[in-house]
């Protein structure tokens, strides 16, 4: 990743803090030792075919309903990252609605996703 997209992830990630809705998100210890345990490599995994399965098309399914709350990390870190519908991501991240997501913006919302998450982890040690 280069400066600049490190500098739109944590300018993002510090405008979402400021959001009381997607600050009071965090990983469940459950949902915590998962990612621990398959490691970041499939976490990212998840994340990019998460985004591309649930949000990635011009009209995904059940539009604002497709993502769970809870069952997964990446679930959790797509509310808190506004990547959960189409409608969030257009309002926090001015990606239209009613076209497909390129590669490069569901690699960049992945990233996002995983940044979150990763700040997650560091900030709630394991045990």
């Amino acid at each position: 990743m280069d400066d600049d997209e490190l500098r739109w992830i944590s300018g993002t990630l510090e405008r979402l803090s400021r959001s009381a809705f997607r600050a009071k998100f965090v990983l469940t210890d459950k949902d915590r030792a998962y990612a621990r345990a398959k490691g970041k490599e499939t976490i990212d995994r998840h994340a990019r075919e998460m985004l591309r399965a649930r949000v990635g098309d011009a009209v995904p399914k059940n539009d604002g309903r497709q993502t769970p709350w809870r069952g997964h990390p990446v679930f959790t870190a797509q509310h808190a990252t506004a990547t959960c519908c189409r409608g969030c991501i257009e309002k926090w991240h001015h990606i239209p609605k009613g076209r497909a997501l390129t590669d490069v913006e569901v690699n960049r919302l992945a990233d996002l996703v995983m940044a979150w998450i990763e700040r997650d982890l560091t900030n709630h040690p394991a045990c």
